[in-house]
């Protein structure tokens, strides 16, 4: 029976940040199953769709890893979230809100193993066929973060972001909101956690990230 990684374990600097301060950590690229879209994460049919196809691929693809012999847990959902106008978010402009949703896949993962996920799942849930053609392979970047652990509901998130704005600015003196993708990790289910406990990783890049997709 081989052993189970889990990389909110292994990989604690990036998955269990402080909550009492901000700290900044260089992430080193590491490659995720991702899709895009736009709209409200509350009430976005896209939003919700792009969750129905990422879940079940990310976790097949699991269950063939563990059948080559090696097991891990699947990684939590992470989110970039940007919008074209930076000002929809603190005005509330839930629809024009841009997301990237994605799920970090360890570095044996390759397409063909993604391939393999994906044939399984549109075979077993064909309703998903026009959707799964979104999803894609890509290494993701993001070299230095300012990071902390945001403890609470989603709706009381201001200040810890806030916290995170104020440090980069007092660090580096550079912040662009405007052009800088904010990211969030959910280590909590919100269908089951207590939304006074929900743990929310809040990360902002000190840098413009860097993309790379990955050639099958």
């Amino acid at each position: 029976m081989p052993s189970k990684i889990d990389f909110k374990r292994t990989l604690k600097q990036f998955y269990q940040p402080s909550s009492k301060e901000v700290v900044q950590v260089d992430v080193p690229g590491m490659q995720f199953l991702m899709i895009d879209g736009m709209g409200s994460p509350s009430d976005s049919k896209e939003y919700n769709d792009a969750l129905a196809v990422l879940y079940p691929v990310a976790f097949k693809t699991k269950f063939l890893s563990k059948a080559k012999g090696k097991d891990y847990v699947v990684p939590p959902l992470e989110g970039l979230w940007w919008a074209d106008n930076m000002d929809d978010f603190t005005e509330g402009n839930r629809d024009k809100w841009k997301w990237t949703m994605m799920i970090m896949q360890p570095d044996w993962i390759t397409q063909d193993i993604i391939n393999e996920a994906i044939k399984v799942t549109k075979d077993k849930k064909p309703e998903l066929s026009e959707l799964l053609p979104k999803l894609r392979l890509e290494r993701f970047k993001e070299g230095k973060v300012a990071q902390i652990m945001h403890i609470g509901p989603y709706s009381e998130e201001g200040p810890t972001v806030q916290k995170v704005h104020d440090f980069i600015q007092k660090e580096s003196g550079k912040f662009d909101d405007h052009k800088n993708k904010h990211h969030e990790i959910y280590l909590s289910d919100p269908r089951k956690a207590n939304p006074a406990t929900m743990k929310t990783v809040k990360r902002q890049p000190t840098r413009d990230p860097f993309y790379c997709i990955i050639l099958g």
